[in-house]
């Protein structure tokens, strides 16, 4: 039995009955680890006498563990610029997103801002993301290398555009498709990496551009011993971002028409944002079964809009939570959960921290199509979890002591919480962080 680790805490992950949520929750709880996956979880007095009693137990005090953060939709090119002055999406990107995407020709460049990026992923209890790259094959080379050198689960795509763009940045028809099928075949599938085509949005991509978008996804489908690659884009963020799309593709009868009509939409694909969607897209997006990932950190600070989580619910739309670095201004995953919950206010509905937790967590997995090797503790799931510092401030430690369930001890984490209360990070159970620590 000495090649089991075992974790002993209070523990927290969601998990799915019949498509209904359930907390699962111990708060004395032992979590058993072999070969870099889940064996067993449990209440710590009913599983620890079935292990020798020199078996070593890891015992976080005042801590709390849950899986790994899953974020769907973020940009590491973009580490630079976040936090960065902006009047629209549109005048964001050209001031400052495409001026610093062009140094991303650089290997050198772009190897150093891939480890910066996964540095602070790791540091606020992110283990795996999807992340888009830039138009240079060398920016998703650095990325998968640095992520790979990590052993970390991650997604990433060479973002196609050949229009509306600087010149540093526009590859073309031909090129995008050779260049995006060289690197799946180099890095789809390897290790825990997955590749996402990415073409940036419908205005940078011509129709002819999208066509070999939608080749490349038919070319790499799901098979009984194999994943296929993802798709990610953007859609419905911002009104002048839409009525730009209307011009651009005037046959096309709303945003998710353009893509659905290059063979882009499907359970492989995930749309960013998704905030002004009419009926007819949330129906077709349900339809084809495409998966949303909203971004609440970015909308707000590019005064893009409100989501509505209650309209994808009753669409049936899986959906996840994500940061958009660098339109979003934080890393945090707790931040990204603190403005969902906002958004939901203004929109008359809440969101509770169950849920919140959900979708950051296992729902991102399931956006991914990774729910079945990430999200939460089930056996046989990769050990990718954070321990929570629950005395990492003296406002959180006060807090918790007026808590009386785990919806409470949640609600708090998720709207007082940020990087500080991560104190050690486990990848394939072993700790790859711990807090002012990076290994």
């Amino acid at each position: 039995m000495s090649s089991y680790s075992l974790y002993r805490s209070s523990i927290f992950h969601c998990i799915e009955n019949a498509n209904t949520l359930e907390a699962d929750y111990y708060a004395d709880g032992l979590m058993v680890v072999q070969h870099g996956k889940i064996v067993e979880l449990g209440h710590y007095a009913q599983l620890i006498d079935q292990f020798s009693v020199d078996t070593r137990v890891t015992h976080f005090k005042d801590s709390l563990i849950i899986p790994g953060f899953v974020d769907s939709h973020l940009h590491y090119p973009q580490y630079r610029v976040i936090a960065s002055y902006g009047a629209t999406l549109l005048d964001w990107l050209n001031k400052y997103t495409f001026v610093e995407e062009q140094k991303f020709n650089d290997s050198d460049y772009a190897e150093e801002i891939a480890e910066l990026f996964l540095d602070e992923l790791i540091k606020n209890g992110t283990t795996t993301a999807m992340t888009f790259c830039t138009s240079h094959s060398q920016s998703v080379e650095a990325f998968f290398s640095a992520a790979q050198n990590r052993n970390l689960r991650m997604v990433a795509g060479k973002v196609m555009m050949d229009r509306n763009a600087p010149t540093g940045l526009c590859d073309d028809v031909n090129s995008s498709y050779f260049d995006s099928k060289a690197l799946i075949e180099k890095w789809h599938n390897k290790n825990r990496l997955s590749y996402a085509i990415t073409p940036r949005f419908a205005p940078t991509s011509t129709p002819e551009q999208l066509a070999q978008a939608g080749k490349l996804l038919a070319e790499y489908p799901n098979s009984q011993n194999t994943k296929g690659v993802l798709l990610q884009t953007h859609m419905n963020e911002a009104s002048d971002e839409i009525a730009w799309v209307q011009e651009l593709y005037p046959q096309s009868k709303h945003y998710f028409d353009v893509y659905d009509s290059y063979r882009l939409a499907g359970s492989n694909s995930v749309f960013g944002h998704c905030i002004h969607n009419t009926q007819d897209e949330y129906q077709r997006m349900a339809e084809t079964d495409s998966k949303v990932a909203l971004c609440p950190t970015s909308n707000l600070f590019l005064g893009s809009g409100l989501f509505d989580l209650d309209q994808l619910d009753y669409y049936g739309i899986t959906t996840s939570l994500a940061s958009d670095i660098g339109g979003g201004d934080s890393f945090s995953m707790f931040s990204v959960m603190n403005e969902a919950y906002k958004i939901c206010k203004l929109n008359g509905s809440n969101l509770d921290p169950v849920r919140a937790f959900y979708l950051t967590t296992l729902a991102g997995a399931k956006v991914l199509n990774m729910d079945d090797c990430i999200g939460n503790f089930e056996p046989n799931k990769e050990a990718d979890f954070v321990v929570l510092d629950l005395n990492a401030s003296e406002l959180i430690k006060q807090r918790l002591k007026s808590t009386t369930n785990i919806d409470d001890l949640l609600f708090c984490l998720m709207t007082l919480g940020d990087d500080r209360i991560v104190n050690q990070v486990y990848i394939l159970g072993q700790c790859v962080y711990k807090k002012m620590e990076i290994h």
